[in-house]
């Protein structure tokens, strides 16, 4: 049975935006949707955190503070997945996986930092990734079998698992990277590191997954994705090729329900090594992808038909090497922000409208085993 802890501060919080002064003197302020902030999770085993950062006009950050989950990490030194670290569609609501404890954690975003909302079990082991949409959620579970598992969000950001949600992966043993949600919200996709295959699940009116449907990847290793904003199907995947040097790629693919699946471009690669993490532009134009081993970002422009071309090997780089994973843009599209767990910090680069990246700065002390990033 799912262990479900409902956290009664949020309830402040609501009577708090009622007020004429915004805050009722004795709890935590209201949800800020509009607050410019970067989260990433400490992943600590004997106890996670999320450690987050203002984000000021210029992209640069500063320290806004450490955040309980109330849940454990698994004291690794990264994850492979993309997503653990989830805002909201409306940035009202931050989501963590706790992958120690099994359990996922909501956070209501404030003026203030964030107010612990919910903690609820993952509905398996090892929770590695998150998607949400509108008020429903999947989660995908890595550890055992390996499974994704559909909640319910409420308005005040609480989290009710929804029975018999939990669907499998294509097999066991799949070492799956990510999960998200198709932008029609009808479909959701995950990649399978192990088996080279992407899963695709037909999500219903009810919140139901139906599936998955299997499709090979057109490269080895695909890991993190990202879909191009709007109502269309097409996304990008990055391929690791289990880390070979130079072999860093990506392809791209468009997507008509969960059995329409279809290359566009099929393993372009990058010449770098070891890819992680894919993130899109608000206006589609440009992709940036992070490369593990090499210290560096690539970007590509992606067509008006979904293909894709290699626009800078080397767009950025974060360190002397062995480092960049996580990654997010800011809501507004302006700054892109990296996590480094080799130096253990946050690089952020300003977006240029040709997609090339200057860099903004680089912001420190964070722990050895952080993990997950994200921006608004």
């Amino acid at each position: 049975m799912m262990k479900h802890i409902s956290l009664g501060t949020l309830a402040m919080v609501a009577l708090a935006a009622c007020s004429d002064d915004g805050s009722n003197g004795t709890g935590p302020r209201p949800i800020d949707p509009d607050a410019s902030a970067v989260y990433v999770q400490t992943n600590d085993a004997a106890g996670n955190a999320v450690v987050a950062f203002r984000r000021a006009d210029d992209g640069r950050l500063s320290p806004l503070g450490t955040f309980p989950t109330d849940g454990r990490g698994t004291g690794n030194p990264r994850l492979g997945s993309q997503g653990s670290v989830v805002l909201s569609e409306d940035g009202r609501f931050l989501f963590v996986t706790n992958i120690g404890s099994n359990e996922i954690s909501a956070f209501a975003v404030t003026e203030d930092g964030l107010t612990l909302v919910d903690k609820v079990e993952s509905g398996g082991e090892m929770p590695y990734s998150i998607a949400h949409r509108g008020d429903l959620m999947y989660v995908l579970n890595n550890g055992g079998s390996g499974n994704i598992t559909g909640f319910r969000v409420s308005s005040t950001g609480e989290l009710s698992p929804i029975e018999g949600s939990t669907r499998p992966l294509s097999g066991a043993d799949t070492d799956p990277a990510q999960v998200s949600f198709s932008p029609d919200g009808a479909t959701l996709v995950v990649t399978e590191k192990a088996t080279d295959q992407i899963d695709t699940y037909a999500v219903g009116a009810d919140g139901l997954a139906q599936g998955p449907t299997v499709h090979a990847s057109s490269g080895a290793t695909p890991f993190g994705f990202a879909f191009t904003p709007g109502t269309g199907g097409v996304f990008v995947v990055t391929e690791a090729f289990d880390g070979a040097p130079g072999a860093a790629a990506a392809s791209s693919y468009t997507l008509s329900g969960a059995s329409g699946f279809e290359v566009i471009s099929a393993t372009v690669r990058d010449t770098q090594t070891d890819v992680c993490w894919t993130v899109i532009t608000n206006d589609a134009r440009y992709a940036y992808i992070t490369n593990f081993v090499s210290g560096t970002i690539s970007s590509y422009t992606i067509a008006s038909d979904g293909s894709i071309t290699l626009l800078e090997a080397e767009a950025g780089r974060t360190g002397p090497g062995l480092g960049p994973r996580d990654e997010d843009l800011s809501e507004d599209g302006r700054f892109l922000y990296v996590v480094d767990v080799l130096t253990q910090a946050i690089s952020a680069f300003d977006v240029q409208a040709d997609g090339s990246l200057e860099p903004v700065g680089t912001f420190g002390g964070l722990p050895t085993t952080v993990a997950g990033l994200a921006a608004n």
